[in-house]
């Protein structure tokens, strides 16, 4: 790793955890973060959590695992461009949907429309309420006991009703201040990864095409790069180094843009980056590419028919799972029976956003098919 910038964060300058620990002997405070994230049950649970395709509908297409992982190496990379920790950017990456419900994000808005009358349900929030209470690894604490800076990166957004009952981690978002530039480019890496890869996929699924691509620029632009460059190139070797070159230019503008905001705002601490606005960002000439980018997804992709029918049944199972454990909480497992004698809808959101896409399936006929034997 290359020297840290003066505005990067670093273990001389992080607030700490929650529960004091000796040191790491052979590695970094960061890494130990890492690390722990890594081992635990909710990353592990992420291979059998939809990204847009249901994990039954294909082995090839991205999970909620493998998009973290490429989250995680897009954050790196351009972290160590950046001079910033790499091992706290990681470490934010690969977190930053621990808390994600089954069936993509058809089944947390299902699952925030069931909790509305009790606090909602948003990801983010759970993710860190999954690190900082639910895993149960450590005898000396619950969740993971983080540091800080990854904890804040996990939560991206937030209410300022719930940040006041965040404490500490909540404080930034009602002061109007920003979290280090790790996790400002966590948050970016990831919409670098969702985008170029749900192209990926949604090319592998046939459900859109090459041509139709053709009226996004970006795609269209890479696209001409690479057959000029090899003529005749065509299925997937032409769809991958397109791209690839899509991820680049992304990535390389990033930390163009970045570099000069940093510079254009004097940035040289940690304090700096917390009270400018918001420094990790793209260029004005990319930004009205990857608006259409997104619209092209959500138009042909995320609202195809075919998507459709799968999230609409995705929305009626959580919808049904969250209905009969309300009407009787003696169907939760033991563990979750205790919890809900304290707060029975957040017990319950807190099992179904656990479930994989298949168990979440499982339960549903577990508790509603008539011949089936649990």
């Amino acid at each position: 790793m290359s020297e840290l910038a003066p505005y990067a964060v670093s273990e001389a300058n992080t607030r700490g955890r929650r529960v004091a620990e000796a040191p790491p002997l052979a590695r970094g405070e960061f890494q130990r973060d890492r690390d722990r994230i890594v081992h635990c049950t909710a990353f592990r649970r992420l291979e059998y959590k939809t990204q847009v395709f249901v994990n039954h509908e294909g082995d090839l297409f991205r999970t909620r695992l493998t998009h973290s992982i490429e989250v995680a190496q897009i954050t790196r990379s351009i972290a160590r461009a950046l001079r910033l920790n790499e091992d706290l950017a990681e470490a934010v990456a690969l977190s930053h949907d621990l808390g994600h419900t089954p069936f993509g994000h058809a089944g947390q808005e299902a699952l925030n429309g069931c909790m509305k009358d009790f606090g909602g349900f948003e990801h983010n929030l759970q993710s860190l309420r999954t690190v900082d209470l639910l895993e149960e690894s450590y005898a000396d604490f619950n969740g993971l006991n983080l540091l800080h800076e990854t904890r804040e990166g996990i939560l991206k957004h937030c209410s300022p009703k719930n940040a006041e009952l965040l404490g500490d981690i909540g404080r930034r978002f009602l002061e109007g201040r920003q979290p280090s530039l790790e996790a400002q480019l966590a948050n970016l890496a990831d919409e670098i990864a969702y985008n170029n890869h749900d192209v990926d996929d949604g090319l592998r699924s046939g459900l859109i095409s090459l041509e139709q691509l053709d009226a996004v620029p970006i795609f269209a632009r890479n696209r001409r790069t690479v057959e000029a460059a090899y003529p005749g190139l065509a299925g997937r070797r032409l769809i991958h180094e397109t791209i690839r070159r899509m991820i680049n230019m992304m990535a390389v503008d990033l930390i163009e843009q970045t570099r000069h905001n940093i510079q254009a705002a004097d940035v040289t601490s940690l304090e700096d980056v917390r009270s400018a606005p918001r420094l990790v960002a793209y260029s004005t000439d990319l930004l009205p590419e990857l608006r259409i980018l997104k619209g092209f997804l959500r138009d042909n992709l995320y609202h195809h028919y075919q998507v459709l029918r799968m999230t609409d049944k995705a929305r009626r199972i959580i919808q049904d799972l969250f209905g009969a454990f309300m009407n009787d909480p003696r169907l939760l497992p033991p563990q979750y029976q205790q919890m809900a004698r304290n707060d029975k809808p957040r017990a319950i959101a807190d099992y179904i956003a656990g479930m994989t896409d298949r168990y979440a399936m499982k339960e549903h006929r577990r508790l509603f098919a008539v011949g089936e034997i649990y």
